[in-house]
């Protein structure tokens, strides 16, 4: 009936068909879909460099208790806090500790 250089043929002229329907509505949604994917490209670029020009700026100074960065450790010649560490105390059964407090 059909052999496949005919069957190949008809196959070209239906996609030609569809394409000249679609195609240009197709075009406009990929363009469309490339422009967005620019701008958030760009955007990421920009907060990527801001991100790395905050990290280059010197840290900010903030009066206060002095902190040997990394350590949590507070720094010689500065004070540390004068409260004491609250007790603690077991629980027994299920009825929360009363607070002594007047």
């Amino acid at each position: 009936m059909f052999g496949l250089s005919e069957l190949a043929v008809i196959l070209i002229v239906v996609i030609a068909v569809i394409l000249a329907k679609k195609g240009p509505e197709l075009a406009r949604s990929a363009g469309k879909s490339a422009r967005i994917l620019k701008a958030e490209a760009r955007a990421m670029k920009k907060k990527e460099e801001e991100n790395e020009a905050a990290a280059d700026a010197p840290p900010r100074i903030v009066p206060g208790e002095t902190a040997v960065p990394g350590t949590g450790a507070t720094a010689p010649g500065a004070e540390r806090p004068s409260a004491p560490a609250p007790e603690r105390t077991e629980r027994t059964g299920g009825t929360p500790p009363q607070d002594s407090r007047p």
